[in-house]
């Protein structure tokens, strides 16, 4: 088996090589057939140069350029068409959830899930640091409009660890058209829509500080998306699977250091 870690970057020059040592670490711990992507939303710091010095040293590492900054849900969605791995994961750069918790998702995979969604509701004794009590509020808020607009009844869609086989996510993401938070509400709309079985799963995840969500603008952004997804839906423009799909993300990535492609 071939995996893919996908990590989305914006401006993480301060906590970007701390998480790569990590995860760069623990990959080889495991001995996996591994590639690691991260993806530049157009970043205005150091953030490639951080991973162009890390992949002088570990041919695992890719870095893929945004064409500028276009959002998480795009640089989520670059990565994993670019990945080459049976199973892609994609973590947030602050590594909430460790990477240590990967397992849970492959073993939800290997038990017959399309696709593993991290969850920190689930199981919540096992958060390490809790949100701030208004960012709970609006977290549940958030999940309480997913079930009501989109027929979502996960307890967590918003956390930034999830794992995909191949084949969902070259069904899934190239029909993505939401580009910021709120894209994954689209994506497991979609993963519903299509037929794939969504398992989430209980895994360790602690508050990192620095987050740049604002409760209240990307809150009225993040809902004016989810409306945007069921109109999408009413209006056909998901029909007919990756058919009828936006055209895939430019094929922007700068392979800093060459690797033979996965045994598949």
């Amino acid at each position: 088996m071939t995996y893919s870690i996908v990590i989305p970057a914006y401006n993480e020059g301060a906590r970007l090589a701390p998480t790569l040592e990590k995860v760069l670490a623990y990959v080889r711990e495991q001995g996996w057939d591994t590639e690691v992507i991260v993806v530049n939303d157009g970043s205005r710091d150091n953030t490639a140069e951080i991973v162009r010095a890390f992949a002088a040293k570990n041919p695992v590492l890719r870095l893929v350029e945004n064409p500028g900054n276009r959002g998480k849900g795009y640089a989520v969605r670059n990565g994993m068409l670019n990945a080459r791995g049976e199973v892609i994961v994609f973590s947030d750069a602050d590594l909430s959830s460790p990477i240590e918790e990967m397992p849970k998702l492959l073993e939800a995979l290997a038990a017959g899930a399309d696709i593993a969604i991290g969850s920190r509701w689930l199981r919540s004794e096992l958060q390490i640091h809790r949100q701030s009590l208004h960012r709970q509020l609006f977290g549940r808020i958030f999940n309480g409009l997913n079930r009501i607009i989109l027929g979502l009844r996960f307890k967590d869609t918003q956390c930034g660890f999830k794992a995909f086989t191949r084949r969902a996510a070259q069904t899934i993401l190239p029909l993505q058209r939401i580009e910021r938070w709120g894209f994954d509400p689209e994506i497991l709309f979609l993963a519903r829509k299509f037929g794939f079985r969504v398992e989430e799963v209980a895994v360790r995840w602690g508050h990192v500080g620095g987050t740049r969500i604002n409760p209240l603008m990307d809150g009225a952004r993040m809902f004016q998306e989810m409306v945007r997804i069921r109109w999408n839906d009413l209006a056909g423009k998901y029909d007919g699977g990756p058919s009828r799909a936006v055209p895939q993300v430019e094929t922007l990535a700068k392979t800093i250091a060459e690797r033979p492609a996965p045994r598949v």
